[in-house]
């Protein structure tokens, strides 16, 4: 109880704090709308900073919602899920499924006075594949891609190698984002992003301070949104700024204290506090993709054993965790899919997790039958020790206290040593790169499910950091890639999660990631979307009564 009452009492002095430091170096970095009478400007408090402003090297699903303020993207998703025109006004697909063809809006500017053209697109695909540029987009998302052809100033003939049933869908995601051919040559840092590389989008990226915030002016000149809009022309806000606060107390008190706007990430403490205020909205959404899940990584000791695999997960429960953690607010997981996702199967829940016996008849089958004097069980004298690297720039939703709370159930219910590490991305990524970890945590929201199973799962999928390979399970998946009937491939995806769940036991999925977001009851057109559940752009938002 002593730790909560105290972060209460610190969160003003936090909150100054913080909103004293982004305003540091920044001018005009004053509160917006709401708290300082700014009509049309809005200061919203987001969780995570980007680690680039790039679209094609997106990678961060919360950093989802400042991609499409800047940049645009060929085609969309309505609110049905349905692919519609936004750049591209039309399109059209050969009967083999191989040939794309899409006619091009004509009256698009990027914002530094390029022509969006046929051209254009082409020099973002030419990008896209270039070797090192994004090596996963190239041997994943790209993989069946062969060439961008020019047919005309404004139509742009894309051919594949074969049909995939997901192509439409990578053009929808941030990583179609169309950025500037200028930016692709003349860019000061083009992987990073910022100011200097620049989108066709409703706003301008105009200043970045590092660990701080993110400042977009409107672009007076867009008229291209996307078909099914809430209104077209240029964005509603002619100013916007996302200060970077990642601590919940601090982004919840600058929330009710007037010096924000708009926050996402509601933590599960703060919801009640959000609804009891009748100045304040709060609106939340599942985000669909891949569950957030713990991967066992099967290539080395222990989890080379599917015995101790399947006692990890007995030894949790996670009922209760989560319980604890979110307070009543999380959708646990069953499924590496998330229940969001039309491929979801119902079937994987209820299956496993939660038995302490099983748990320790598990581990004194693997051999892991002795103690030390901390409790923790050894086999051969060596401790049963997993471990975790987490990227601190990914780690949301409160899963640093989520990990303690299941450090402490595996310990006490089956005496396992889960060690819990939060690094810098260099860290993280090194650890990865030498193989000395023992769990992978990871949830994406991809807009299609597919699209994250084919990056986690077949045997040289860039974050397969199980390290498992099953030439079947790759086989579906690629069936289920390149088709478009719905119904097969939820019958492919279906036997990949019973597969990765229950017959091998590679995952254990633990919750549903949603998104929040609380706001000033002034603020309109917040929303979430439709693909992937995650905050959308600042498009649609507008300020009055």
């Amino acid at each position: 109880m002593r730790g909560p009452v105290r972060t209460r009492r610190l969160f003003p002095l936090l909150v100054a704090l913080a909103l004293a430091a982004s305003a540091c170096g920044s001018p005009g970095g004053g509160s917006a709308a709401s708290s300082s009478g700014g009509g049309d400007r809005l200061t919203w408090a987001i969780e995570t900073e980007p680690i680039t402003f790039n679209p094609h090297l997106w990678g961060q699903n919360k950093a989802r919602l400042l991609v499409f303020n800047q940049f645009d993207a060929l085609v969309a998703r309505n609110a049905n899920g349905e692919f519609v025109p936004w750049l591209a006004k039309s399109w059209e697909v050969s009967e083999d499924g191989r040939v794309y063809t899409f006619e091009l809006r004509d009256d698009v500017t990027f914002h530094d006075g390029e022509k969006f053209d046929a051209n254009a697109v082409k020099a973002n695909f030419d990008k896209l594949v270039e070797p090192g540029y994004n090596p996963a987009v190239a041997s994943i998302q790209l993989a069946r891609f062969k060439s961008a052809e020019v047919a005309g100033p404004y139509t742009i003939k894309i051919t594949l190698k074969e049909p995939d049933g997901l192509f439409l869908d990578f053009l929808a995601s941030p990583l179609g984002g169309q950025v500037s051919p200028k930016s692709l040559k003349e860019a000061k840092d083009l992987k990073a992003g910022g100011p200097d590389v620049v989108g066709t989008g409703p706003f301008i990226l105009d200043r970045y301070v590092q660990g701080q915030e993110v400042h977009y002016r409107r672009n007076p000149d867009y008229n291209w949104a996307p078909q099914g809009a809430a209104h077209q022309g240029p964005a509603h806000l002619s100013e916007i700024t996302y200060r970077f606060l990642p601590e919940a107390a601090v982004r919840v008190g600058a929330l009710t204290s007037g010096q924000v706007d708009v926050i996402e990430g509601v933590p599960a403490t703060e919801v009640r506090l959000i609804e009891k205020d009748p100045g304040l909205t709060l609106q939340t959404a599942l985000n669909s993709g891949t569950a957030f899940s713990y991967y066992f990584n099967v290539s080395r000791p222990p989890f080379d054993d599917k015995r101790v695999r399947e006692a990890f997960r007995e030894a949790v429960d996670l009922d209760a965790v989560l319980r604890s953690v979110y307070q009543g607010t999380a959708t646990r997981a069953w499924s590496i899919i998330g229940q969001a996702s039309p491929f979801y199967d119902p079937s994987l829940e209820r299956t496993y997790g939660g038995d302490i016996a099983k748990a320790n008849r598990l581990l004194d089958e693997a051999g892991w039958t002795g103690r030390d004097a901390e409790g923790y069980r050894t086999k051969d004298g060596r401790r049963l020790t997993v471990r975790t690297v987490a990227s601190a720039p990914f780690v949301r939703d409160r899963r640093d206290i989520l990990a303690q709370a299941i450090q402490a159930q595996v310990k006490q219910n089956a005496g396992i040593d889960f060690q819990v590490k939060i690094v810098d991305q260099g860290t993280a990524q090194q650890a990865a790169e030498e193989n000395e970890y023992e769990i992978f945590e990871n949830s994406r929201g991809d807009s299609d499910a597919g699209a994250a199973l084919n990056l986690i799962l077949p045997k040289n999928a860039p974050i397969n950091r199980t390290r498992f390979t099953d030439p079947e399970i790759d086989k579906w998946l690629a069936e289920a890639s390149a088709t478009s009937d719905q119904a097969r491939r939820k019958e492919l995806y279906t036997k990949v999660q019973r597969a990765v769940v229950s017959e091998h036991a590679i995952v254990f999925p633990i919750y549903v990631p949603a998104d929040q977001i609380a706001a000033r009851s002034g603020v309109h057109g917040l929303g979430f979307d439709p693909g992937s559940g995650t905050p959308k752009s600042a498009y649609e938002v507008r300020i009055g009564t």
